[in-house]
């Protein structure tokens, strides 16, 4: 959990140095709190994965990989809220609601992992009462590959494991949320 002593956790810190483009989204602006729509539908919002639109990455791209990761949750590991592996080169933005897989708003061949709660889906922010400000790390990974051969089964960690050579550049957008922000 990110404090004003400790500062924000950036969970991509220890990973190897890419070169950065640029993530922008219709509801989610760079360190301001999360719309209501995309919290939790037991927090008060919808559950409503963010509209994403990136450009600028890097030469060589032939793939992109979404996720969603909040490392302030008090758990010890973080907590994953999305992940899409397998999203074509030539797809640079998704539509709000893309997370969820019943609206068929993905690319054809992409796919949707389990989050935390072992959903293949977005699930919005809901952050626990007392435990400050939390950040969402919507970061699209830019890949040398056409396709993560990943079970459609695993985790967004294992994604992150089987993705870690394969990742050129990185899009990073993080938006805040805490208990009591969908009201």
């Amino acid at each position: 959990m990110a404090s004003a002593g400790r500062g924000v956790i950036n969970p991509y810190a220890q990973m190897r140095q890419v070169p950065e483009f640029e993530v922008t989204s219709a509801q989610v602006r760079a360190g301001e709190p999360l719309p209501a729509s995309v919290f939790g539908a037991d927090a008060g919002g919808a559950d409503q994965s963010p509209q994403l639109a990136w450009s600028g990455a890097p030469e060589g791209t032939l793939s992109y990989a979404i996720t969603c990761f909040d490392p302030d949750a008090p758990t010890g590991s973080g907590f994953w809220h999305w992940a899409v592996a397998n999203v074509p080169a030539d797809v640079t933005s998704l539509a709000a609601g893309a997370g969820d897989p019943s609206h068929g708003l993905l690319p054809e061949g992409a796919i949707t992992l389990p989050n935390e709660m072992r959903v293949p889906a977005f699930i919005g922010a809901g952050p626990p009462e007392g435990t400050g400000v939390h950040h969402y790390w919507f970061v699209v990974h830019a890949l040398n590959v056409a396709h993560i051969d990943i079970d459609p089964q695993a985790t967004p960690a294992v994604l992150g494991f089987m993705m870690r050579d394969a990742v050129v550049g990185r899009a990073i957008l993080v938006g805040t949320g805490e208990f009591g922000g969908a009201a």
